[in-house]
């Protein structure tokens, strides 16, 4: 996508690739044409609950330009994976548990053994990234030992705004990021910090 083009926006960068992500998500549930208003109306709903976000009375021709370029790439990206796993379909807002330590969250999609998360950004995929997704798989793994569930074992980040994906697998991810420490180690010590930071309040 032609940075030029998104520059030229007067939304908050924030505003402007939620807005791609919700439409993304409308036309993944079988709308094939959700109205901007819709769109914008979950968007701002969404950014709300994490930014002081800054709503916009309407949105030009070129914002909504923008908007559908990065949804429609979303959109293909996410269906091009799910050729490649035809025993499996996308799903949207896979559930985070917070094991009463934080508030239950949603992760962007996932795809049978993936967790997919959507970055619409400028750079590379950085630590922080990283951090989030692993935070997200340690919670339900943590609830999925308990439960008999399963959890997903690879990672996909994908990035809409430069065509770009990064797959990798989880244990590796967590051997990489943590000393060495396997799935379960990693879950007791989680548990172990749930459990003292409940003691103290």
């Amino acid at each position: 996508m032609p940075e030029a083009m998104i520059e030229q926006s007067q939304l908050q960068k924030s505003m402007l690739f939620e807005l791609a992500s919700v439409r993304a998500e409308l036309i993944l549930r079988e709308d094939a044409a959700p109205s901007w208003e819709e769109c914008l109306a979950l968007a701002v709903a969404r950014q709300r609950r994490h930014f002081d976000a800054k709503i916009p009375p309407s949105l030009s021709t070129l914002d909504m330009a923008v908007a559908e370029r990065a949804s429609a790439n979303l959109v293909s990206m996410l269906h091009e994976l799910e050729r490649h796993d035809r025993n499996s379909s996308i799903e949207i807002a896979p559930r985070i548990p917070g094991l009463g330590w934080i508030a239950p969250g949603n992760g962007d999609f996932a795809l049978g053994v993936h967790l997919i998360e959507v970055k619409h950004t400028n750079r590379n995929f950085v630590s922080g990234d990283f951090r989030q997704v692993l935070m997200y798989w340690l919670l339900k793994y943590a609830v999925s030992v308990e439960m008999n569930e399963t959890v997903w074992s690879e990672l996909i980040l994908l990035n809409p705004r430069r065509n770009c994906w990064l797959k990798l697998n989880f244990d590796f991810l967590l051997k990489t990021a943590s000393a060495n420490l396997n799935r379960v180690e990693l879950s007791e010590l989680l548990r172990s910090v749930v459990g003292q930071d409940a003691d103290r309040r």
